[in-house]
């Protein structure tokens, strides 16, 4: 079914998890990968989400913080998925995501959120992320799974939002 239709699947990772799932989510779909990452990459130090001045940490806080994204640019206007990964930060996608999704113009678009954790769950994170994208983008409902998903687990999902 997702052969008809042009996907790219964008994603951000920090420690190589969420990278790990996109890859798989590509193959299933025919996609092409997109990173999104931004100009310096995150440390561990960075990432220290018990340290209240990490990069990280300071992002999550400040709800208007959008990181600058590097380049190259994505041409967004093929594609008529677009899948979204991230890891989880605090509940919510982290803030690159919202730059991201601001930065390109999605309206006529399926744009469809994916996540990896290592505990944490979706929380708000399709309400905050959806506002993101003009109204004449179609929404589906994001979903956390593991990096390591199989292929055939990553197709049921798939298979189950009816592109």
């Amino acid at each position: 079914m997702m052969k008809e239709k042009n996907v790219l699947v964008a994603y951000f990772s920090a420690s190589g998890e969420t990278a790990r799932l996109a890859k798989t989510l590509a193959q299933v779909t025919g996609g092409e990968l997109y990173e999104i990452r931004p100009p310096k990459p995150y440390t561990a130090a960075d990432l220290n989400w018990q340290d209240s001045r990490s990069r990280s940490t300071l992002e999550m806080k400040d709800k208007a913080c959008r990181p600058e994204i590097a380049g190259p640019d994505v041409e967004v206007s093929p594609y008529d998925v677009v899948f979204v990964g991230f890891p989880i930060w605090w509940y919510e996608a982290p803030r690159i995501i919202q730059s991201f999704l601001e930065k390109y113009d999605f309206s006529g678009k399926t744009v469809v959120p994916f996540a990896t954790s290592g505990g944490s769950g979706f929380g708000r994170t399709d309400s905050i992320l959806q506002k993101s994208c003009s109204h004449e983008t179609r929404w589906c409902p994001g979903r956390r799974l593991s990096s390591r998903a199989s292929a055939e687990t990553v197709k049921e999902w798939v298979d189950s939002l009816g592109l």
